[in-house]
């Protein structure tokens, strides 16, 4: 469905119970990213919980308004809280919209109940780190032009965006589980915003830093990541959960930046579990 979002469109899911306790998952990407993979990585909850994905402003099929800063993302999620009629949510994100969700616990707290985090990082401090590993692997070969605008923001536009994606993409699967068919399919069906990408890099990333801000999020957070993650490291993972006091921390040894596909059933086993202990169903809508 289409809702009007803090005066943008934006293309929004309801999955599951209306009376059972909110779930919103934001997705990862930026401006390659739509709800499907959150829908994929959380919707499964929605057997047991209200789960709402979405587009985010300037991303899959919503409206293209800016900002795209993460305070304006972040401000969108809390009014589709108040559009849901939920006094308090468990904010889900894995890689981008890991930042969004901790951005979100962070301006909100008297708004959240829990927090999943998967392969996400608490600042951009770590993309020379990335960089690194880029270089030392042997998988695929970088176009190293197209890497660097790609993660600086200077793309030209949304076939330009795809491309750089498609050419990349090779990198973000633990080694065993590389299957260039599927690659490629997955690149077909994504969606490609270079100007919410482009916003990302020219003006977000640099200025995203809540490690001051994480002690002071007290509720339960689980904090999930790959072994082999080449683009947020195990590091950034392990940063989240010394900092905040109520983190469960699980490394999911045989994945790299998307253990949700690559160990889909333990994932799935994982984020369960932690949402039965963190936010019981008999929590409610108000909880």
């Amino acid at each position: 469905m289409e809702l009007t979002i803090n005066g943008c469109r934006l293309n929004v899911e309801d999955l599951g119970p209306r009376d059972a306790p909110l779930v919103i998952a934001h997705h990862g990407g930026g401006g390659i990213g739509s709800l499907e993979e959150p829908k994929r990585t959380f919707g499964t909850l929605a057997d047991e919980y209200r789960v709402i994905v979405f587009d985010a402003r300037g991303c899959g099929r919503s409206e293209a308004i800016e900002p795209y800063s993460h305070a304006q993302w972040a401000a969108d999620v809390d009014a589709i809280r108040e559009w849901a009629g939920a006094e308090r949510i468990t904010i889900a994100g894995g890689s981008y919209g890991g930042f969004i969700a901790l951005e979100y616990a962070v301006a909100y707290p008297d708004r959240v109940n829990a927090v999943m985090l998967r392969d996400t990082a608490p600042d951009g401090s770590k993309l020379s780190l990335a960089f690194d590993n880029a270089r030392n692997q042997d998988r695929i070969e970088v176009k190293w032009d197209d890497f660097n605008r790609y993660w600086t923001g200077q793309i030209r536009d949304d076939a330009d965006l795809k491309q750089c994606w498609a050419d990349m993409i090779g990198l973000y699967d633990h080694d065993h589980d590389y299957d260039p068919v599927k690659s490629a399919a997955a690149v077909e069906a994504g969606y490609y915003r270079h100007e919410a990408h482009n916003w990302c890099f020219q003006h977000n990333w640099n200025e995203y830093d809540v490690k001051d801000r994480l002690p002071a999020v007290t509720v339960p957070v689980l904090v999930t990541v790959g072994r082999y993650d080449w683009v947020v490291p195990v590091s950034c993972s392990e940063t989240i959960a010394e900092l905040v006091p109520n983190s469960e921390l699980v490394i999911f040894e045989n994945s790299g930046h998307s253990p949700q596909n690559e160990e889909r059933e333990l994932f799935q086993q994982t984020i369960r579990a932690f949402m039965h202990r963190a936010v019981p169903l008999t929590a409610g809508v108000s909880a």
